[in-house]
């Protein structure tokens, strides 16, 4: 939770995607990703490359799953609340006479080594420049733990794409209690979920609800480009509970608290989380590198449906529609071809004309999402992969070799 929050514009809108770290809500204008029908997605293909197994969080040592099945709450605050802590950021002068400004958010500990897991929006300025502006990390970063207890924190590094932080903090310096991290990809619509965190500063906070929705992809909050599969939620999470972490019915982390969808700025039934899959993979590359690498194709798709289909006369009822193609990116140093004039289409704007795209490496791509959910867990910068297409009544494999995201999407294209 942002104490003294730095000015900035806000965009009015129906709905708001609030800061979860910060004491005013940020409204965010929605030009793509979920929340909108009939937009185009801009696909942008993620997956640092892997780190050696010597510089990864040992999951075996974290902690081990809850026994039995059923969801008890209190069961799940007696065993991991130790593990979860709150963040306190301190930005330009505030650590020396408290002329700059301050941030609130959560974290847990992931490792008995000291690693902390939190939001990047917690622990820099991430979110509150220009679109694309590389952001200003916390002068002095202090972890407090349940007892109270407050230590000094170093930030490894941040990834502003997944809205991931990763902090350390000495061994020596207080007793850890590493919570054990899930598998995301397993997450189902229904299940019970319980977050802890520091909502408003009032530390230790359970709050529990279900998962309403998975594979969600919505704005983020912290950069230009779509934050992919996150986990929406109705557990009541607010701000300052950003960075903590969402358990499973075994305790099991399975996202960390990142964004509400509110028109208040208050926990209105609609929070999201980012997968912890994607935030294990975020931490591996900044313990190894302290940054994070994101693959790029350089194109824009649509998700192409049985109607669509048979409009613009694709041979296939499912797949991504390449809509344009960025000059002089991947893609189009491969040969992929764009969509023509666009057109509406029962409200939805639409090229057609380009090439469809319904494999990439042999998985095969029903929608535009498909395209990011499979490179993400798949690839990485300058690795070639293989994309089927349909060329009007043609088949075509090509190969694309990756690049890596720029940090604001060209908007030219073909």
């Amino acid at each position: 939770m942002r104490r003294s929050v730095r000015p900035g514009p806000l965009a009015v809108i129906a709905v708001v995607c609030a800061l979860l770290g910060s004491t005013t809500a940020l409204a965010i204008a929605k030009s793509t990703g979920w929340f909108g029908d009939g937009h185009t997605d801009t696909i942008v293909l993620t997956q640092g490359a892997p780190s050696p197994a010597a510089n990864r969080v040992d999951q075996v040592a974290t902690g081990k799953p809850l026994a039995g099945n059923d969801f008890d709450p209190a069961a799940i605050y007696r065993a991991r609340a130790t593990g979860v802590v709150t963040i306190v950021a301190l930005f330009g002068s505030q650590a020396q006479n408290g002329s700059g400004n301050a941030a609130q958010g959560s974290g847990f500990v992931v490792s008995k080594e000291g690693y902390i897991l939190t939001n990047s929006h917690v622990i820099t300025t991430a979110g509150e420049g220009a679109p694309g502006e590389t952001p200003e990390a916390a002068g002095t970063v202090f972890v407090e733990f349940g007892d109270g207890d407050r230590i000094p924190a170093r930030i490894i590094g941040w990834d502003v794409y997944d809205d991931v932080g990763l902090l350390k903090v000495a061994p020596k310096e207080h007793r850890l209690s590493p919570v054990p991290l899930g598998d995301s990809s397993t997450v189902v619509v229904g299940e019970p979920v319980a977050a802890i965190g520091s909502p408003f500063g009032k530390e230790n906070s359970l709050s529990v609800g279900v998962v309403s929705a998975t594979e969600r992809s919505i704005e983020s909050l912290t950069s230009t480009y779509d934050l992919v599969d996150a986990i929406q939620t109705d557990a009541p999470i607010n701000r300052g509970n950003s960075g903590g972490p969402m358990f499973d019915a075994r305790g099991r982390v399975i996202g960390i608290n990142a964004q509400i969808r509110s028109e208040s700025g208050n926990a209105e039934g609609v929070g999201f989380a980012v997968p912890i899959n994607s935030a294990k993979r975020s931490m591996d590359q900044l313990i190894e590198n302290g940054r994070v690498r994101y693959a790029w194709l350089g194109v824009s798709t649509q998700t192409v449906t049985p109607k669509l289909a048979r409009h613009f006369d694709f041979a296939s009822e499912r797949g991504a529609a390449v809509q344009t193609v960025i000059e002089g990116g991947p893609a189009a140093k491969a040969g992929l071809h764009g969509g023509g004039r666009e057109e509406d289409f029962r409200g939805i704007p639409f090229r057609g004309g380009g090439d469809l795209i319904v494999a990439i490496d042999g998985n095969r791509v029903a929608s535009a999402e498909d395209v990011v959910r499979v490179v993400t867990e798949q690839l990485f910068p300058g690795q070639t992969t293989r994309l089927t297409v349909l060329r009007g009544g043609e088949r075509l494999v090509i190969s694309v070799v990756l690049g890596d995201r720029p940090a604001n999407p060209p908007r030219s294209g073909r």
